[in-house]
């Protein structure tokens, strides 16, 4: 990243500001509302409760999406994920603090602490939301390219949520383009003085996008524009970093096998990764246990005695081996005689509890304990069929590099993207699962695993 760009608020950096401006809002709400118990501070560990309040308003706030930089949806609907954030926040805090005595914070207080936080947080993220239409976050670019690779930006970067950290000044067309993008966001440059037209311009990072050979490129013009701290990326570096997932259409031959990222094959990473996994499945199963007996009774009494309440089915694992998933079962009992098929929207063969247990995630409960056997991990690519495997690895590039990290039960994909039921939306989840694989750390885990309780609420992707 260049000087100048480093010298901007990021998006990213701009949602972590806004979440330390939060939980300063909601720490200053707690103190406020037990004023009154402040002398004893130290005595009765308040420190220590005013800590865990924090850090459960903001596993709620985060768990609703709203620290996702591409969020979508007017004041109102933001204003409506805050008031089920702290929804869940109440149950959670006066589940821990009157389970778990810890202070002499009063009911009360913390009822108090909460409302007041939930009315500061929403002016908060209302001026929050009009500095993002300002241009404090964004730095101003430039596409090199008006064919078909620069038409990506144009159609799939097209949304206000989509171009939160970049303004865009137009397309600047290369020679041998097919003319792909609108002639009023074309611009007329003299590529013999590109470094004076950004000079000029005030632009802050060069995009390249042209659809021929790097030879099209005044390469001169470019190198000196680095020179001088402007930022220049290629169009599926500037791709991935903007919407999260690896453009396939875009890459080189060379940009998989050299490209930074892959840390996940350390065996440092993968023992760290294994003793989440186990700790999260165990503490799941502590709390879903009672849902999971729920369900199985209910599954039982709708399909009668004879029918079985797990479903068992091979899929394809880590290097390519095939294990046995378990899942409750969702479908008639004979719903694949007919042999397998993608799941689609208001599948027939789905019975009633079955899409209750599907629309919630329910019904991946039992996986839990293929990732006790080490099967599968708690985050990563979901794990398809070796029946759609092998057709998919032949008519997608790359998709064998997905199994080289451990199946999940939830992932990048999944928190991004819909319910994939065809070959097309396959490769749309690919390019999230490759994104994953390449820029895993424990951090991105933690953010899948917490956003995916958005996922489960809202029912996102179910079929």
């Amino acid at each position: 990243m260049s000087a100048q760009l480093a010298g901007k608020i990021s998006v990213k950096h701009s949602y972590a500001l806004l979440a330390i401006s939060e939980a300063f809002v909601m720490l200053s709400c707690l103190f406020l509302s037990m004023r009154n118990s402040m002398h004893s501070f130290l005595d009765h560990m308040l420190c220590l409760s005013c800590i865990t309040f924090v850090i459960i308003g903001f596993l709620g706030m985060a768990a609703m999406g709203l620290y996702h930089a591409r969020q979508r949806g007017t004041p109102s609907e933001q204003v409506a994920r805050i008031f089920l954030s702290f929804t869940l926040v109440s149950v959670a805090e006066g589940i821990f603090f009157y389970t778990i005595p810890m202070s002499d914070i009063q009911p009360q207080g913390l009822i108090l602490a909460l409302v007041l936080s939930f009315v500061l947080i929403c002016v908060l993220r209302y001026g929050f939301t009009k500095l993002h239409t300002t241009g404090l976050f964004k730095h101003r670019a430039l596409v090199l390219g008006a064919g078909e690779r620069a038409c990506i930006i144009q159609d799939g970067l097209r949304r206000a949520s989509d171009r939160k950290g970049f303004n865009l000044l137009g397309y600047v067309k290369i020679e041998g383009d097919a003319c792909c993008i609108r002639q009023q966001d074309q611009l007329t440059v003299d590529l013999e003085h590109l470094f004076k037209f950004v000079q000029h311009h005030k632009i802050e990072e060069v995009i390249l996008a042209a659809d021929q050979h790097e030879d099209c490129l005044p390469m001169g013009e470019l190198l000196a524009s680095r020179l001088a701290g402007i930022h220049v990326i290629d169009i599926a570096s500037f791709i991935e970093r903007e919407s999260g997932k690896i453009p396939l259409k875009l890459l080189p031959p060379s940009w998989m096998a050299c490209g930074r990222g892959y840390r996940i094959s350390r065996n440092v990473v993968r023992m760290g990764k294994r003793l989440f996994d186990i700790f999260i499945s165990l503490f799941l199963l502590i709390l879903v246990w009672p849902i999971m007996l729920i369900t199985a009774l209910l599954i039982r009494l709708e399909g009668g005695s004879g029918a079985p309440i797990l479903y068992q089915q091979t899929r394809v694992g880590f290097r390519g081996e095939p294990f046995e998933i378990f899942k409750f079962r969702s479908m008639k009992v004979n719903a694949e005689n007919d042999g397998a098929v993608w799941a689609r929207k208001g599948d027939q063969r789905v019975t009633p509890v079955g899409a209750f247990i599907r629309k919630y995630r329910i019904d991946e409960l039992p996986q839990l304990f293929n990732i006790l056997h080490g099967e599968m991990s708690f985050i990563g690519p979901r794990p398809e069929r070796p029946e759609f495997v092998d057709k998919l690895s032949r008519n997608l590039p790359y998709y064998d590099a997905r199994h080289q990290v451990k199946p999940g039960l939830t992932g990048w994909a999944q928190i991004c993207y819909s319910y994939g039921s065809n070959e097309e939306e396959a490769l749309e989840k690919l390019q999230y699962d490759l994104y994953y694989v390449k820029n895993f750390s424990f951090l991105l885990d933690t953010i899948i695993m917490v956003q995916t309780v958005e996922v489960i609420l809202f029912g996102k992707g179910a079929r």
